[in-house]
């Protein structure tokens, strides 16, 4: 029996090494070149299975004949055809913008992009240098963006939609990270809310009234910028959501600088992204994953109709939040089926 195993495996061994021979003969006759056909294509016509063609595919990259990549195929080493280049990016941007770490790392991935603050006094022929714009600005002009439609530029706007012309974007669903943090809130026990967002944004301002019409009905909910929430506190606000990792780290500094505990007197959330690490509980898209997203659509535009791409972001847990509960003399919350001491 192990004398039959071992003539298999010794026949495997040379059919292997037999197509591999006969492989790297084609590769170097000039039969195989450039590009070579899929690995279906080629065990059909060497006459085996896929698995040993592709080893024997394996090998012969290994010796430096062949050049493989998942995605490109497998090309004659030297074929393979240099990456286009990427020409010239335009990155708007507001002369304060709080995505300056992301606008960086776009300039990292392309060194010829160039940051553009002010599109009023631009010249028409000023656009033709440039193969995509990355729009980070939060008001950029209609007439500006139709410009660039009608020289079929590629625009990508990150963080909101185009309003009139229909432009790919890329953007954190915010809208449904605050959804899911009202609910949690509202189950907690918490009936008063505050939104912190941009003005401009109504967002997780939308997304907690919907949670408040449908768990609490008797809930209110507030919109504020950071600068408002120790008012609101004072005034029986017990749950804050911020619209990013900036304004939820304001509100944080701002209620600490007047005493007020967080978690102990109110819970504070955000949605957004993170370069980092997270200012307080909430969701969160990583730089890293937005940043892929939009040098894939800047690199590889869809086909089609264009499209928001709508993040995702994950749970982190900072400790900022905690169910509603009676409060001490001091106004600090205890957690969840204490009793105050005697």
């Amino acid at each position: 029996m192990e004398s039959s195993s071992r003539k298999r495996s010794s026949s495997l061994s040379y059919k292997f090494q037999r197509l591999r021979e006969r492989l790297r003969e084609a590769i170097q006759s000039g039969e195989l070149k450039g590009k070579l056909p899929g690995e279906r294509v080629l065990a059909k016509r060497f006459h085996v299975n896929s698995k040993t063609l592709s080893k024997a595919l394996t090998d012969l990259a290994a010796e430096g004949l062949l050049d493989r990549s998942i995605g490109r195929g497998t090309y004659v080493k030297g074929a393979e055809p240099k990456p286009a280049a990427e020409g010239r990016w335009m990155l708007l941007s507001d002369a304060t913008s709080p995505d300056w770490y992301l606008i960086e790392e776009i300039q990292k991935a392309n060194p010829q992009s160039q940051v553009v603050i002010d599109t009023a006094s631009m010249r028409p022929s000023f656009l033709n240098q440039f193969t995509a714009v990355v729009d980070f600005a939060r008001n950029t002009p209609e007439e500006f963006l139709r410009s660039l439609v009608v020289r079929n530029i590629p625009v990508v706007m990150v963080g909101r939609e185009a309003r009139v012309f229909s432009m790919h974007s890329v953007m954190v669903d915010r809208a449904l990270g605050a959804s899911y943090l009202g609910r949690d809130l509202i189950l907690g026990g918490h009936r008063r809310f505050a939104a912190v967002e941009d003005k401009g944004r109504t967002d997780v301002t939308g997304a907690l009234r919907m949670a408040v019409a449908r768990y609490a009905p008797d809930a209110t909910v507030d919109t504020c910028g950071p600068s408002e929430v120790g008012a609101l506190v004072e005034h029986g606000v017990t749950a804050i959501i911020c619209d990013s990792a900036s304004s939820a780290k304001s509100t944080v500094d701002l209620l600490q600088s007047q005493g007020i505990d967080v978690p102990g007197r109110v819970s504070v959330a955000a949605v957004g992204w993170i370069e980092g690490t997270a200012p307080t509980t909430g969701y969160f898209v990583r730089a890293a994953l937005k940043i892929q997203a939009i040098l894939g659509l800047i690199r590889d535009v869809p086909t089609g109709r264009p499209a928001p791409l709508w993040l995702a972001g994950e749970y982190i847990d900072t400790g900022t939040i905690a169910p509603l509960s009676i409060h001490t003399p001091k106004g600090a919350y205890r957690p969840m089926g204490t009793t105050l001491s005697a």
